[in-house]
């Protein structure tokens, strides 16, 4: 063989590699798409899925929404890392099935990394801290006096996720012991808060700010660094006198371990091309959610660092699955 041949053959090999990556991402999807949300409907990450469920519709594949709840999200979690990883199979992954879990159970059935391919950051929203109207404190030091007097409670979706450990930070950082009650999803909680079963429920602001605003609960904090544009008459939690006080939900798409390189690239773009539309952006901004999207990488890369924050505070904490 001449070096000149070995030349053509290998940019032959080039060519015929980028038509088929360039045929791949085409052609994606090639079969009906299932969008796995790990909580109960109503909640953020629902609500995220079922946009890019209808924006997705065009692309010419039925999409569903299959929601899978239980164990912080492992449930669902699980079932999508042992799919196969052909693009058809995504799952709307939070800040407690990609981060906080693997620090509080200890028998996780699945990694977060290495059983996972990092698709796309879809939004982040703080926890908004709300409470029965019937509980005299309007305040974050009337209610850290009240709790230090009497019992108190506080619901979640469920152990692990970033409703749950916002009430042990809030715990640890006001020196107080409310009790927690998990349930399958925070649709499961808001029943028992509005009847005054629980206390209160740091819960995600899209969910919890309509019900605020309807006048059936009762804001008293946001969980963020800053207040919230969607809802700036709300204060921090940090400016009411637990500094340092930060705990936000964030939402991501991810598919099983091993998607090819060119649909992960596809499912991506697409994800992005979504986001950027301006009645999902207007959507989206009334509910609190703040859309981010980015690489594949810089999802992997704030995966890792997030994992190792809230390891941090799950040790801090003492927290535990119930």
């Amino acid at each position: 063989m001449t070096a000149a041949w070995i030349a053509r053959l290998g940019a032959g090999l080039v060519l015929g590699l980028a038509s088929l990556a360039a045929s791949a991402q085409a052609t994606w999807p090639t079969k009906p798409i299932r969008i796995v949300v790990t909580f109960t409907p109503g909640g953020a990450p629902d609500t995220l899925a079922r946009i890019l469920a209808d924006k997705w519709s065009s692309l010419g594949q039925t999409i569903t929404v299959d929601n899978k709840p239980g164990a912080g999200g492992n449930i669902g979690a699980d079932f999508v890392a042992k799919s196969p990883a052909d693009g058809a199979t995504l799952v709307v992954g939070t800040v407690g099935t990609h981060a906080i879990n693997a620090a509080l159970y200890p028998n996780m059935p699945y990694h977060p990394q290495k059983d996972f391919t990092p698709i796309a950051f879809l939004a982040s929203t703080p926890n908004l801290l709300v409470v029965n109207n019937s509980v005299p404190a309007r305040t974050v030091p009337e209610l850290i006096a009240l709790a230090k007097q009497q019992p108190l409670s506080f619901g979640s979706s469920g152990s692990g996720t970033s409703i749950h450990l916002s009430g042990e930070l809030f715990n640890t950082l006001a020196g107080v012991k409310m009790q927690h009650i998990p349930y399958k999803g925070r649709a499961a909680a808001i029943p028992d808060l509005l009847g005054g079963r629980i206390t209160m429920i740091f819960d995600n602001m899209p969910s919890a700010l309509p019900l605020v605003k309807s006048g059936e609960l009762r804001a008293i904090a946001v969980t963020s660094a800053q207040r919230s544009p969607a809802a700036p008459q709300i204060p921090t939690l940090a400016e009411s006198g637990l500094p340092g006080f930060e705990a936000t939900s964030w939402f991501a798409l991810f598919a099983p371990a091993n998607l090819p390189r060119e649909v992960q690239l596809k499912i991506n773009a697409e994800t992005a091309r979504v986001l950027a539309m301006p009645d999902v952006k207007e959507k989206l901004a009334t509910l609190g959610l703040e859309p981010a999207p980015g690489t594949p990488e810089q999802l992997a890369g704030m995966v890792q660092t997030e994992m190792v924050k809230w390891a941090k505070v799950v040790k801090e904490s003492g927290a535990k699955p119930d």
